[in-house]
């Protein structure tokens, strides 16, 4: 199971870790690069999972993007629901509010407070990013604590 956690994380990898911590939950990734900011990217491929430690932060997770069809939030499978089945479940759990900004045929739903994104194309959802999210003003609340 691939249990999505808005602010923290996903299953035992938290906001804040660094690529030591991710590699000893999950191995080495299937694929790392640099980013255009400079950012670490890693992906791992049996997981549709993305994970990016940012360079401007000591290089911790900051980002996770997963596609794969076994994700669920709050106990619920999310990829290939349509945003209005999850919508109730979402509002239970105080996530109310989204951005709509669509792009050709894909429509992204952000809230902020919570930094997540459900990307959805013919009216399912196809993948989910969290992030981590900002206390202050300029410093990010890191579940992660080394």
């Amino acid at each position: 199971m691939i249990e999505l956690k808005p602010t923290f994380g996903l299953n035992q990898l938290l906001f804040g870790m660094k690529e030591k911590d991710v590699k000893s939950l999950y191995g080495q990734p299937n694929l790392n690069f640099k980013d255009d900011e400079g950012n670490i990217i890693w992906v791992y491929n049996e997981l549709k999972m993305r994970l990016t430690f940012y360079e401007e932060e000591d290089f911790r997770l900051g980002y996770i993007i997963c596609s794969h069809s076994d994700a669920t939030l709050f106990g619920n499978q999310i990829i290939g629901k349509s945003i209005e089945e999850i919508q109730p479940i979402l509002s239970k759990k105080g996530i109310n509010s989204f951005e709509k900004e669509a792009f050709d045929i894909q429509t992204n739903f952000f809230n902020e407070e919570n930094w997540i994104i459900f990307q959805v194309e013919f009216d399912e959802i196809i993948k989910i990013e969290i992030g981590a999210v900002v206390k202050n003003l300029d410093e990010f609340d890191w579940k992660f604590k080394a």
